[in-house]
């Protein structure tokens, strides 16, 4: 039996991200849609009072997954620019288009040309916001002409030096006063350590990099050996 929503409110902390309600009691995560009727992963798309939200799933976006565990600081608003390194086919990065709006954007770097083109079919098309950028991210240098400067870089990488990756981004793109948002994958950084010595080491890269950590959860059970980390330059 498919559940009815029954209201939808906005998320009590980060504006642009709300709770759907729905009648059993349960609630999910969702963002309005800024391309109603198209979906990007299958997921749920739910109407209310002439408003469609997408359903924002944990087990496949870590920023979901950090907002459901308590995130306390989300800097991503409406009308940010955002530099998304590694937006894959879109998942998180669409979500991220829906808070941003029309008058944000999100620049999506991505080095696969597969995913990329991807990205380009499920998101590209439909949201006039976000910008795919085929490169690796380990060289900013090579597409900075595509980008102005952010006022959030967002890291999702899957490969070691996830942290200098992001910083150098940073020293590229990101504004005074910005943030930088890092799902750290403990498993791509070194497989033999502890995943919390990991989250240790790359939280020092961040600060010896000049940035304040403001936040940080873990990921369990959405994502395990995963952190969230929020901070500030």
């Amino acid at each position: 039996m498919m559940l009815m929503s029954v209201e939808v409110k906005p998320h009590e902390r980060f504006a642009g991200v709300y709770w759907i309600l729905f009648e059993d009691g349960a609630k999910k995560l969702a963002t309005k849609s800024l391309a109603p009727g198209h979906k990007v992963y299958g997921e749920q798309l739910i109407t209310i009072e002439g408003e469609e939200y997408r359903v924002w799933n944990p087990y496949r976006s870590k920023l979901a997954a950090a907002i459901i565990k308590g995130l306390e600081v989300m800097p991503i608003k409406e009308g940010a620019k955002v530099l998304y390194l590694g937006a894959a086919s879109g998942t998180t990065a669409s979500h991220v288009s829906d808070i941003v709006g029309e008058e944000g954007i999100v620049y999506c770097v991505e080095f696969s040309p597969r995913v990329m083109r991807e990205l380009i079919e499920k998101c590209s098309s439909y949201r006039k916001n976000m910008i795919p950028i085929l490169a690796d991210a380990r060289f900013p240098n090579l597409y900075r002409m595509y980008v102005e400067e952010v006022d959030v870089v967002y890291a999702d990488i899957a490969q070691p030096f996830q942290s200098k990756i992001l910083a150098d981004n940073a020293d590229f793109f990101l504004k005074k006063g910005g943030w930088a948002l890092q799902a750290i994958k403990a498993m791509s950084i070194d497989v033999t350590r502890e995943p919390s010595e990991t989250y240790k080491e790359e939280i020092s890269h961040l600060e010896k990099r000049e940035f304040e950590i403001r936040d940080v959860v873990h990921l369990e059970p959405y994502d395990i050996a995963h952190a969230f980390v929020v901070a500030k330059r």
